[in-house]
């Protein structure tokens, strides 16, 4: 094995809980910001405008979802639990909204929805990383 190589694998090794964590706080970031535009309207509201009434099914209950637990992913509270509600969450609307409508994500606008179910069902897998506020690993 070439120095570089070496090197390279090394500093691989040292940088993986930080980019666990930046992955964790990104994703858990945009998953929040959906939470709050659905229920209080921000960032340019639900679909474009306004807010989803509250107790209605399944939209009310999905922004409450989307908005605690990627709060608690951002935060490294709970993590793997809450990345695993998120990544149900997600699968659950792609099945039940988007996978009627087409066959493909990129046919029935699901993308946002497979995407995030992969990337909790990863943080729920990896667990925290650095920079948590549990302050010990998952």
């Amino acid at each position: 094995m070439s120095q570089f190589t070496s090197t390279a694998r090394t500093t691989a090794v040292a940088a993986r809980p930080h980019l666990i964590a930046l992955h964790r706080a990104v994703v858990g970031l945009l998953f929040a910001c959906h939470g709050a535009a659905s229920l209080f309207g921000v960032l340019g509201g639900a679909h474009g405008g306004g807010t989803v009434a509250a107790g209605t099914w399944p939209g009310w209950y999905a922004a409450v979802v989307q908005l605690v637990c990627g709060v608690l992913v951002v935060l490294g509270l709970g993590t793997r639990p809450a990345a695993l509600v998120a990544s149900g969450s997600m699968a659950y609307a792609y099945f039940t909204v988007h996978q009627e409508n087409a066959l493909f994500p990129l046919q029935n606008g699901g993308e946002p929805a497979v995407l995030f179910c992969w990337a909790f069902l990863l943080i729920a897998a990896l667990g925290p990383g650095s920079f948590a506020l549990t302050g010990r690993r998952e």
